[in-house]
């Protein structure tokens, strides 16, 4: 392909957006499914589907009619309709120059008819679209087109609902733990505070002035213990090794990680024929550690080496716990035997530039997949690293603190 891609004007904040409800695309199909069903009755098509579109890809995270689980963001309709905040309608696609030569018009299912309403967040982001398909030709009537964009709102308030309720579940762990931190600070200068009183109180009139000088400097100390406590709670000073984190759907293994990673991209390495191979280390496959932004981070930096890998090529990604630290350190690292970078290139991205340029096998892009990685691993406390030469390949390595949990 080499149009130029429709790209919207807030792509990054979009993307940030998208990245922000933290989605394991995998896992979302019997969340929708009846939205999809209820859609495709409404419009009368055979097909309908719930896409969302991230820097590289086409999720489709729930449909009907259709067996989709993703495909290359460039390939796709709905690119096209997260331009606008209007339903995108493309009546015949194979009269659509910019449709005409995809396999799914011209083979299996040879699609004729399109329709996608923008799933657009409160904010104004269009995340994805929800769409109905047909082979033949299809008019969607004023009232019927109504019904689906109740149908579109009620996938983004069920989106925002998931994310709302794994944020308030983190809040309540970290309340809890909150909680058992202030119960045990306070008990000791407290109960200090109370025996020096109840000494003063009942020696008081038998003790010279210096003795009671001395217990009372020793309840200003204890005092003074409780004042600390309460203003590092008021300005929410957060002790990471505090925090216990009781929702094991907030929590992943090594183990997990790969067999998500493995559902979510081998498919896209078989289509480019790309040895694609992950591994974890035995000894702390089985530990937990919270999965927050991991499957975007780790799913940008294969995205980004596929596009740059050529046929027959190889990647390989290790995913690693340290433990013996401090603090629990999770290891990304993803290697490719791709085009490679060079030194200015690899500098200008990890001081934030976004670069585009055409993968291997011609694949368009979008420029943003890894300035997007370099914010979410920022944003995690954690480390980006690149190690490239032109022709050589290139070896991304992230590495982001954890909880111990």
């Amino acid at each position: 392909m080499n149009e130029k891609l429709p790209i919207p004007e807030n792509e990054m904040k979009r993307a940030i957006c998208l990245s922000d409800y933290d989605l394991d695309y995998a896992a979302m199909q019997t969340a929708f499914e009846p939205l999809t069903r209820l859609a495709a009755a409404i419009a009368d098509t055979e097909i309908s589907v719930i896409n969302l579109i991230d820097t590289f890809t086409q999720w489709t995270v729930s449909q009907y009619g259709l067996p989709l689980e993703q495909m290359p963001r460039e390939d796709s309709v709905c690119q096209y309709a997260i331009l606008d905040k209007k339903p995108f309608e493309i009546k015949d696609l194979s009269a659509d120059k910019r449709f005409a030569d995809k396999d799914y018009v011209l083979n299996g299912p040879k699609l004729h008819y399109y329709l996608g309403i923008p799933l657009t967040t409160n904010d104004g982001y269009n995340l994805g679209a929800l769409c109905v398909l047909d082979k033949t030709e299809k008019k969607i009537e004023p009232e019927k087109l109504a019904l689906l964009q109740i149908i579109a709102n009620e996938v983004i308030n069920r989106l925002t609902t998931m994310k709302k309720i794994n944020d308030l579940s983190s809040l309540a762990d970290e309340a809890v733990a909150t909680r058992k931190k202030v119960a045990h600070d306070i008990r000791g200068p407290l109960g200090g505070i109370v025996g020096l009183s109840q000494i003063i109180r009942d020696e008081g009139s038998n003790m010279k002035m210096d003795g009671i000088l001395e217990f009372v400097n020793l309840i200003e100390k204890s005092s003074h213990s409780l004042i600390d406590l309460a203003e590092e709670i008021l300005n929410n000073k957060k002790n990471p090794e505090s925090k216990k984190i009781t929702d094991k759907n907030q929590l992943l293994d090594l183990n997990q990680f790969k067999e998500k990673l493995d559902r979510l991209y081998v498919p896209q390495a078989k289509m480019k024929n790309i040895a694609f191979t992950v591994n974890t280390t035995a000894k702390t496959a089985q530990n937990p550690f919270l999965k927050t932004k991991l499957l975007q981070i780790a799913g940008n930096l294969i995205s980004n080496a596929m596009k740059f890998t050529p046929v027959n090529g190889q990647i390989t990604v290790e995913l690693g716990l340290e433990t013996e630290q401090a603090q629990n350190f999770l290891n990304i690292v993803v290697k490719d035997s791709g085009v490679g970078l060079d030194e200015k290139t690899i500098l200008y991205i990890l001081h934030g530039g976004s670069t585009t340029t055409h993968g291997t096998s011609g694949e368009s892009g979008y420029g943003l997949g890894l300035p997007l990685v370099r914010h979410l691993v920022l944003g995690l406390n954690g480390t980006m690293h690149i190690s490239s030469k032109p022709g050589e390949g290139t070896v991304f390595k992230v590495g982001i603190p954890q909880v111990r949990v």
